[in-house]
């Protein structure tokens, strides 16, 4: 899969990676900055999506649709495609022009707007990665949670770098018996559940 990584995705990887270690470092505040996963991260997401079973993709959370990328790779594997949300206009922005430098528009469905408000009509979710504002975390899972596959997986970044604000949906989902789930110590924390 990874051998599939064009050389127009590489650059555009590279762009953002850059972009993304400048913000974090020159004070640009928190919602202006992208935010990304590590490129480890986007791998590990990566592997996993492409061994879900039949079902959606969903990615909530885009921002200039770096890993959106990651999963493209994934998407084109399985003949799939995203559905990738993001409610910033200006990230919007920055994520239209990532699919079309990175030749990928083709394996993703980029919603603009609030994915709490379009999660309620999907169903067959197969994969979700979940990395938005933490504070919404909770209430994506429970709109989601119900309608995942068996043996689909919800994925949520940031388990341990900000596990204490995303704590009672960790909480919820390693208590919950219809998953099994776990923290995966990579990148910034991944919860993994796996439906049963």
């Amino acid at each position: 899969m990874f051998h599939t990584i064009t050389a127009q995705m590489q650059a555009r990887m590279k762009f953002l990676e850059d972009i993304d270690a400048t913000d974090r470092q020159d004070g640009t505040e928190r919602l202006k900055r992208l935010r990304q996963i590590p490129p480890v991260t986007g791998k590990f997401i990566a592997l996993q999506a492409v061994n879900c079973p039949k079902g959606k993709m969903v990615e909530i959370g885009t921002s200039a649709g770096y890993s959106t990328m990651w999963l493209s790779l994934a998407a084109k594997e399985r003949g799939d495609v995203i559905t990738a949300f993001e409610i910033l206009p200006e990230k919007v922005v920055l994520a239209k022009e990532t699919f079309r430098v990175a030749e990928i528009e083709q394996y993703v469905n980029l919603v603009e707007g609030d994915a709490v408000e379009f999660l309620e009509d999907m169903d067959e979710i197969a994969f979700c990665f979940l990395d938005a504002e933490k504070e919404v975390y909770e209430e994506c899972y429970e709109l989601i949670k119900d309608k995942i596959v068996p043996g689909g997986l919800i994925v949520a970044d940031n388990a341990i770098n900000h596990y204490d604000t995303i704590k009672p949906m960790i909480d919820k989902a390693l208590a919950n018996t219809d998953f099994d789930s776990l923290v995966v110590p990579i990148g910034k924390g991944e919860l993994v559940c796996r439906r049963i």
